[in-house]
């Protein structure tokens, strides 16, 4: 609907300098490419059957015939069953065929009322009497509030006598909750009303507007200093809550690994007392990592790798490696399949020994090499033994080549550079000269 129909205006008479031309006829739709003709035909000429059912566009641009209902906007009266004063005011209708609509005021439903509990003069003997509260002004209370519908606020503007919004609202919710209690034949039957359930607290209500009051007199320093304090409570709060994770898991359990020298000399090489020759015990820590003591919820698995890291860790990657091949040796899986906390801790102390083992026989080792070098150094030649010479020792060994069709190159050369200058000199004695070695011909 416009202002036309509101005002009651021909919706013609402001005609239009141009009329519609009239639109081209559709051409006719062609058949896709790739769809065959029967195909074509049984969809009904719009080409693949559609995943949801549709309309056709032509459909959407018509309009609603308007010979069906006639709509029309009047200025009629009109009343409301919330005013007692029967106050009758206007205002715009739609109306259908000339037919006003009828019924009560549309906003009506939204005019709610707070039903306020009436007390007898016995019962209020009997059960609403208060020290601090008198008759007459426990009534004017709960008039006040029937009347402006439970704003304390104003009901405490209006109130005759110097009341707090505290003190009225304690008054009133005692009262209702007195007479509910009172009126029902049972405690359960009222058991689940919120004004039974929940009692008034008007200490707790003063103190909570005091401080709320005092939260937005802060300036900005203050709200700094409460933010790094609510800061380190919260990191003390964590801090308690995994220590107390930790006494529920029980205590840590430590194992002990045998230590190797990094120099790699056995400590029962030196000459010190056997019990400084005992292989060195370094304690292990195996409980929850430091890095997972402030998760509240964490696997199991990832513990249990952050603590074989920091067990097998200071060994070396050869050494984890040889731990590894050990357990599967062993057959034993390097991750067990149910890390329960028991069995993570067999887990643990199973590689522990495994790698203390590794240890203990990496020092068995480099003590028999020490053993077998000292047998070495002592050992004493006999007198008759002739002792060979560094020259003897060091000479290198050169092949003889005679048997493959010439004499060695170290006698060729020297018959080379001796042959022009020393032709009749004598020839000199061998001395020191090696034995021919027997060939396979010989």
């Amino acid at each position: 609907m416009d202002a036309k129909d509101i005002l009651g205006l021909q919706k013609n008479s402001f005609p239009s300098a141009q009329d519609k031309k009239p639109r081209p006829p559709k051409e006719p739709q062609r058949k896709p490419d790739g769809v065959s003709r029967e195909v074509y035909a049984l969809t009904g000429g719009v080409g693949m059957a559609p995943l949801m059912p549709t309309i056709e566009a032509s459909h959407l641009k018509r309009r609603p015939t308007a010979g069906k209902e006639k709509v029309s906007w009047q200025w009629l009266p009109f009343t409301s069953s919330a005013r007692t004063d029967q106050l009758q005011l206007c205002h715009w209708v739609r109306v259908v065929n000339s037919v006003p609509p009828t019924g009560d005021y549309d906003f009506v439903k939204y005019n709610t009322k707070v039903d306020v509990l009436k007390y007898t003069d016995e019962e209020y003997e009997k059960y609403l009497t208060e020290p601090t509260w008198s008759r007459e002004e426990t009534d004017q209370l709960f008039e006040l509030c029937e009347r402006f519908d439970l704003r304390f606020i104003v009901i405490a503007d209006r109130f005759p006598t110097a009341r707090s919004v505290e003190d009225l609202k304690s008054r009133y919710y005692s009262v209702t909750r007195a007479l509910l209690i009172a009126r029902a034949r049972s405690f359960d039957e009222v058991a689940g009303n919120p004004l039974v359930k929940e009692t008034f607290n008007a200490a707790h209500e003063t103190e909570r507007k005091r401080a709320l009051s005092a939260l937005f007199a802060q300036t900005k320093q203050q709200e700094r200093k409460d933010a790094e304090v609510l800061a380190e409570a919260k990191r003390i709060m964590e801090s308690r809550a995994a220590s107390k994770n930790l006494e529920e898991a029980g205590a840590p359990t430590t194992f002990n690994n045998a230590a190797v020298p990094a120099d790699g000399v056995s400590p029962l090489g030196n000459s010190q007392p056997s019990s400084t020759a005992a292989p060195t015990v370094a304690a292990v820590n195996t409980s929850t990592p430091d890095s997972l003591r402030l998760l509240k919820v964490y696997l199991r698995t990832h513990a249990l790798d952050q603590m074989v890291q920091a067990v097998t860790g200071p060994a070396g990657i050869r050494m984890i490696k040889r731990v590894d091949q050990t357990l599967q040796d062993l057959g034993v899986n390097l991750k067990p399949k149910v890390p329960t906390k028991a069995v993570c801790a067999e887990h643990l102390e199973l590689r522990n020994e495994i790698l203390t083992l590794l240890n203990i026989q990496k020092q068995l080792q480099n003590k028999e090499a020490e053993v077998l070098a000292n047998r070495e150094s002592s050992f004493t030649e006999a007198p008759s033994t002739p002792k060979r010479s560094n020259r003897d020792i060091d000479r290198p060994f050169v092949p003889d080549m005679g048997g493959f069709g010439g004499e060695r190159a170290v006698k060729r050369d020297h018959k080379r550079k001796s042959a022009g200058r020393f032709v009749d000199a004598p020839s000199s004695p061998t001395q020191g000269k090696r034995p021919r070695k027997m060939k396979a011909s010989d």
